[in-house]
This record gives structure tokens, sequence and C-alpha cells, in this order.
């Protein structure tokens, strides 16, 4: 093989994080030395794979159809790696995890005695933000991203998907009156999202069709905090059932107008950039948490 796999790693590194200085940065290289390894790679391979100007890289045609044998040759060796690796020792070393608030209180926090128990040799760091972080800014190998997401050259897994419900307390509804039609929640308080906009167009049908934008008279920016302001009866919310499962079952939220609600899922997906040297702890969390909420 003409190839080496310092190559092939530079060369997707690059198209990663769109620059070889960050490149070179993720790898611990020299910017010089990530340069030399891609024109080795096109030289041997008679063709140029990305075009350099002062602002951006591309990938040119034969870039993209070489990107993608290149994946899946470093997939393979980490995956060879790994299995190796999982044979001599156990998972073990520093593993940082980001998510929004909500998720890590309900999703992450109710799991962590469990993850422990079976991986005792991992030391869990937590951080939580409502905004979408950079991996390498933040130093995060793992991070949940709830919602679609936007084009990235990160690694995503999927987690689970989640149903969207609308709802508010016993106790809101008992002095409000509950709505018994979409058109009915113009005359209430409904509670929404600073940003994106997006949170707040509900997943109702009525007369005008699907979706249902609010104009909502308390905005904030955390799930959490909506889910608290519905609790104490403030208004009507949209949540996803991650958050409120515990809160439905105790009857401390009640869902509102279930027949004109539309089926819709949140995705939550698990991201990461690819790292040998952290892969086998990212993989047991990542494969963690998928099992665990492949069962709820």
């Amino acid at each position: 093989m003409k190839t080496s796999l310092d190559e092939l790693l530079a060369f997707t590194t690059v198209v990663d994080s769109h620059s070889i200085t960050a490149a070179a940065t993720q790898l611990a290289q020299t910017t010089s030395g990530i340069s030399r390894a891609l024109g080795r790679l096109e030289q041997k391979l008679g063709t140029t794979l990305l075009r350099r100007t002062t602002r951006k890289l591309e990938l040119t045609e034969e870039g993209q159809v070489f990107l993608a044998h290149a994946r899946e040759i470093l997939a393979a060796v980490d995956a060879a790696e790994d299995q190796m690796l999982s044979r001599q020792r156990k998972p073990s070393g520093l593993l940082r995890v980001n998510a929004a608030a909500p998720f890590v209180l309900h999703g992450i926090v109710p799991l962590v005695k469990d993850f422990r128990a079976q991986y005792p040799d991992i030391t869990l760091e937590l951080h939580s933000s409502d905004n979408i972080i950079d991996l390498l800014e933040q130093r995060t190998d793992v991070a949940i991203r709830i919602g679609a997401l936007r084009d990235s050259s990160l690694h995503a897994r999927p987690l689970a998907h989640y149903p969207l419900r609308v709802l508010a307390s016993p106790a809101y509804l008992k002095a409000q009156g509950r709505p018994k039609t979409v058109d009915d929640l113009r005359r209430h308080s409904l509670l929404g999202f600073t940003q994106p906009e997006s949170l707040n167009l509900w997943p109702l049908r009525h007369a005008d069709g699907d979706g249902f934008a609010v104009q909502p008279v308390v905005k904030v920016s955390s799930g959490e905090t909506l889910r608290h302001l519905a609790l104490a009866g403030v208004g009507i919310v949209c949540l996803s059932d991650f958050m409120t499962e515990q809160d439905r079952a105790r009857g401390d939220l009640v869902q509102v107008l279930p027949r004109d609600t539309i089926e819709v899922r949140q995705p939550i997906h698990a991201v990461y950039y690819r790292n040998t040297a952290l892969a086998l702890r990212i993989r047991c969390f990542v494969d963690f948490m998928a099992e665990r909420m492949a069962a709820v």
C-alpha cells in the first residue's frame, strides 16, 4: 500500500476541522507537517484532493470519493485496535460529556450509578450547556445533541427519539380552564423558548394546517426552566417526553389537546470526534447510553 495511515488521518482531520492549523493542533503536529502529509498523499494518488485558498479548503470531486474510502479504512483500524485494547485492559481515564441541562438531569444523572458500577475506572465529567458547543474548544469527548443535527463533520450516533407533548399542570387548567381546540390556546398563557424559534412551533393540527406557531408570554433559554414554570402553574408548555416522564406519571403535568397532537419525535444523538486515544471510553459510554435509552 503506497498510502500511509498517517497521511489518511491528516487528510480526514483537515476535512473535519476545515483547517490545516486546526488539524495540526488536534493531531499534535506542526502545520508544515500536515501540509507535507497532504502533499505526499496527493502525489502518490496523482490527483488533487483539496483546493486551498486563503479563506477555506474545498474538496475536489476526487477528494470526496477518496474521503469515503479513507474514513472506512481508519474506522476499520480503530475498530481493530479497540478490540485488541479491550482484551488487554478495562476502559479508563477521564471522559468529558456535554449536554443541555435538562438532558443531564433527566437523561444522564439517573444512569450514572449504573455506568460507574459497570466502568469504575472511567472518571466521568459532566458539563451542561444550552448552546451548541465546539467540542475541540471545550475539550469535550462526547456531546448529546437534541433535535435535528446541523451539517457537521462530527460522527453522530442516534440514541433515541422522544415525542413532544403540550402540557400544563392540573392547577393551571383548573384556574384557567382546559383548552378544547387549538384555537383556544390563543387565550392562554403559553410559555416558550428564546431560541431557536423552531421550538415555538408546536406539533398541533388545526384549521390552518399542521404546526401551531405560538407567541409565548414568557420566553426562556432552558427546557428545564419551562418545566418548572409549568409545574408552578404559570402556563402551558411543549416539552419532550424525556423531561416529563415522572411528572406525567405522578399527574403533576397532564397532556393538553392529545387528539390534535401530531406525532413528532425529537431525535437525540451522541456526537464526537474520532480519536483513537479516547475511542474505547467514548464507545463504552455511547453504547451504554444507546442500550439504556432503547429500553425506555
